[in-house]
């Protein structure tokens, strides 16, 4: 009976809300928790604080989702309130607002299973580049059948509690109550928004457990305020010229002299004894390509029967990590050698123009620098990052249809892609100079469909098949370049921008930064395999190095054939870490630091060393400082 009366206020729609909003939660909290059973680290203490904290998310969530519905209800004179017309109204409110919940719930449950995370950065990513992410969504899954099923279950929640919710619009109630009631409604919220982030619901070192107690909306509007971290409001710090004296020795190496005795200036020239090579460089950067896919890390599908071929002929390095885990983290990396910086990505960035880049450096040398992409290079913001950072840029709209035998969701067909750098290539030597291309594919991404007929799994059949598309096409690629001019004087590389997955039991699984790194040229180098503990901010020094090239350096990153670097930089958007002698150092957004000690895919957390602390920390430290104070440009 009291119930019912609460049900009578003018509130009263708000609190029936907020219990539908509460069991919905709670059923897509226990599916994911069911999907990832054997990854949870469950117990009945864990089983409480997964849900118990996972309530007060949603309680939370419940508070930001309805300010606008309670501004509403306050001012709303009660002579319009208890009209017909405002029932009805309240009615398609009511509804759309219980469809929204279900279609997120149903959204949710498909991220998971793509990323094994709520919902968060990526998912604001989706939010902005519409055309792509609708696209790709359309030919990955049966939306008809999907929205089918979300209108019935929003009709069904509705049929249910429609009773109890005319309750609601039958009241009259005095401005001044109203104006309590909200300003109790509202000091839920500005409290949450000033004492609660991410790490609060950080119950335990398995991230599966810490995601669960999540809730996925909540994630959403926090990635829009976290879209960039201040590194020493959020990390563990020291005093920055502690740290770029620190820095001055982890970078140095034997070819390598500073310009300057300003300690804050990583600048120092790099030199080479004899002549630079003036080979061209072909970089293939493959779209989510794993070292578990490789025969030689133990892949048993058959999936790169190509490029297991293409290693035994190539320079491969077998210990070779992603920075990140997004296609722009891996971009940043391969171009600016700088450990990821927290937050967004770099080439995501405001004020990213005129930076230390690979291209800015080949350009400068007499090199035709280029970006060539599948899709529309709009998205992520990487048309303007490359074409602002030395790069000529080629994407979709560069494509003729005739040139077009293919595409999807998010661009042509590798094979498309490959014959449109030839092209460049072809031009590039034309004009008589040297041509370094940063080439991106995109095959290898849900919807997972590529050209019939090309290898023997069918097209949307899953990411096995797009993998050995890729394979399939980078192949050909190969086979057809030897037809040209420049291909004897070309170094090829082929390397992954991010893993297929990186979801895992830890902060920041290793062994979901595993990447392959070829580079093939079988007129210039001798095929061998090199084991150096290294990642992608390695990759621009290393390829300058086998250009025999002469440059004035601020790269983070070493030449791996040089001098050994023996350390990874890892990340998410919130958590960095520091991988060397089998240690990770991993940093929190909470001036909170983790050591894990790494044996094959385990991670046992251990006592941290304070001289690898502090080098993790000092990467980190003096990369955003170099970044926020402008220090990384090209000219300076």
């Amino acid at each position: 009976m009291k119930f019912k009366n609460i049900l009578r206020s003018r509130f009263g729609g708000l609190i029936l809300f907020g219990f539908i909003f509460l069991a919905i939660s709670f059923l897509i909290r226990t599916i994911l928790l069911i999907t990832d059973f054997q990854n949870v680290d469950l117990n009945f203490i864990r089983f409480i604080q997964i849900y118990s904290i996972g309530i007060f998310y949603d309680l939370v969530t419940i508070s930001y989702f309805i300010i606008p519905f309670t501004i509403y209800l306050l001012f709303v004179p009660d002579k319009i309130f208890n009209s017909k017309i405002h029932r009805w109204i309240s009615y398609v409110f009511f509804i759309v607002t219980i469809g929204i919940l279900v279609f997120s719930g149903i959204g949710e449950w498909f991220f998971w299973e793509e990323f094994s995370v709520r919902y968060n950065f990526i998912a604001v990513d989706y939010l902005v580049y519409t055309h792509e992410v609708i696209s790709n969504i359309r030919e990955s899954y049966p939306m008809p059948a999907i929205i089918l099923g979300m209108l019935l279950v929003s009709g069904g929640i509705f049929a249910l509690v429609k009773k109890n919710f005319d309750l609601s619009i039958h009241s009259e109630s005095r401005f001044v109550k109203r104006v309590i009631t909200c300003v109790i409604l509202w000091m839920f919220p500005l409290a949450a928004f000033y004492s609660i982030n991410k790490s609060s619901a950080e119950i335990t070192k398995n991230t599966y457990s810490n995601e669960l107690a999540h809730n996925g909306i909540y994630q959403i509007f926090a990635a829009f305020r976290n879209n960039e971290l201040n590194y020493n409001s959020f990390y563990q710090s020291i005093d920055d010229k502690e740290a770029f004296t620190n820095l001055r020795k982890l970078i140095k190496t034997s070819n390598s002299e500073f310009t300057s005795e300003d300690v804050f200036d990583v600048s120092r020239k790099i030199t080479y004894p004899g002549d630079d090579k003036k080979y061209n460089v072909m970089l293939i950067t493959v779209e989510s390509l794993s070292g578990s896919f490789f025969t030689r890390f133990g892949g048993k599908d058959n999936i790169t029967p190509n490029m297991d071929t293409i290693v035994q002929q190539s320079l491969f390095f077998t210990n070779f990590y992603a920075t990140g885990t997004r296609t722009v983290r891996g971009m940043e990396a391969l171009t600016l050698s700088l450990p990821p910086t927290p937050g967004f990505s770099i080439v995501k960035r405001p004020k990213n123009e005129g930076m230390f880049t690979l291209g800015n450096i080949l350009t400068s040398k007499g090199y035709n620098s280029s970006f060539i992409y599948a899709g529309n290079g709009y998205f992520d913001n990487m048309n303007y990052f490359f074409g602002n950072n030395g790069y000529n840029v080629v994407d979709r709209n560069d494509f003729l249809d005739s040139e077009i035998t293919f595409e999807n969701a998010w661009g042509v067909c590798d094979e498309d892609l490959f014959a449109k750098a030839c092209q460049v290539a072809d031009s590039s030597y034309k004009e008589g100079k040297p041509f370094h291309n940063f080439i991106m594919t995109t095959s290898n991404h849900r919807p997972y469909t590529y050209p019939d007929s090309k290898i023997d799994i069918p097209s949307h059949t899953g990411r096995n098949g797009a993998v050995k598309y890729t394979d399939y096409a980078i192949a050909k690629f190969l086979r057809e370049a030897k037809d040209h001019e420049w291909f004897k004087n070309t170094i090829f590389v082929i390397v992954a921008d991010h893993c297929a997955s990186s979801a895992g039991k830890t902060s920041l699984p290793v062994n979901k930064y595993h990447i392959p790194l070829i580079i093939y040229a079988p007129n210039i180098i001798q095929p061998s395999e090199n084991n150096t503990l290294s990642s992608q901010i390695d990759f621009a020094p290393t390829i300058l190095g086998l250009l025999n090239m002469d440059y004035t350096s601020k790269f983070f990153g070493k030449d791996i054939l040089l001098e050994k670097p023996n350390r990874a930089l890892i990340g998410t958007y919130q958590k960095i870490g520091l991988l060397q002698n089998d240690q990770l150092i991993v940093q929190l957004p909470v001036k909170r630091t983790e050591s894990f000690k790494i044996s094959g895919e385990e991670q046992d957390a251990e006592q941290i060393n304070p001289a690898e602390l502090k080098d993790a920390i000092t990467y980190y430290q003096t990369a955003s400082y170099l970044f926020h104070h402008e220090k990384y440009s090209f000219k300076d």
